[in-house]
């Protein structure tokens, strides 16, 4: 059965395109042309990938991602006429799992697309190859039902957090690249976007760290990468 994907833009000719692209690839394709139609399609259709245009009519792209995010884990990639880094920024802090910036290659749309949808795929297969539940003190990441609670309570992660996350606590205490950490949860090259990993790892450590401002869970290590501790400071936890 083939992926799902839904095309949300407001520019008829950018929909068309993209459609007849993805429908070359073999996906099928469902669209909307504004934001309460975009949220209402993707309640009914459960696409297994969004692609999102920021500028939307009735709701901007950042809330349908939102809204939409709070109910489906499908990965959304995010279309902006806007090349600001807030609004990148922005984007991925509201749940978009990538951004391209217009005009953008249709080449690299799709490129995006497959990685991501591939992603999904690694989610499923990893299921046989891994451990129910990794857990570090109050921090449990539930494998099976791809869940990571802190505390008990339920954390709200984006795709490519949550990957990251896994990834870096399956190989707690190693110091993992920048270039690795790409190359494994992006699964293509991300030349130019070195920060992407940085900014991900910002908003991991909103939601998985007593204090963001000094993290004892996930090191930087300057130069290299990032080192997932598995055990914390005397305390630190407290």
């Amino acid at each position: 059965m083939s992926a799902k994907i839904l095309v949300v833009d407001d520019e008829p000719s950018i929909v068309k395109s993209i459609q007849f692209s993805l429908e070359k690839e073999g996906y099928a394709v469902v669209t909307a042309t504004d934001g309460a139609q975009a949220v209402e399609v993707a309640r009914r259709e459960k696409p297994s990938l969004i692609i999102l245009d920021l500028m939307l009519p009735s709701i901007d792209g950042y809330e349908v991602c939102r809204q939409v995010r709070q109910e489906m884990p499908c990965p959304i990639i995010m279309l902006t006429a806007k090349g600001e880094e807030i609004d990148r920024v922005v984007g991925l802090e509201v749940g978009a799992d990538e951004y391209v910036t217009k005009p953008f290659s249709l080449r690299e749309l799709l490129a995006r697309v497959k990685a991501l949808l591939r992603l999904v795929a690694r989610f499923q297969e990893a299921r046989v190859a891994t451990p129910d539940k990794i857990e570090f003190g109050d921090l449990c990441i539930d494998l099976t039902r791809h869940e990571v609670t802190m505390a008990s309570k339920v954390l709200s992660l984006t795709l490519k957090e949550y990957e990251l996350l896994k990834l870096m606590a399956l190989n707690a205490n190693k110091v993992l690249s920048r270039e690795y950490l790409i190359t494994q949860v992006w699964g293509y090259d991300f030349t130019g976007e070195g920060r992407t990993v940085d900014v991900h790892v910002h908003w991991l450590r909103e939601k998985i760290e007593r204090d963001p401002n000094n993290p004892v869970r996930i090191q930087t290590v300057r130069g290299v990468g990032y080192r997932f501790e598995r055990r914390v400071r005397a305390g630190s936890e407290a």
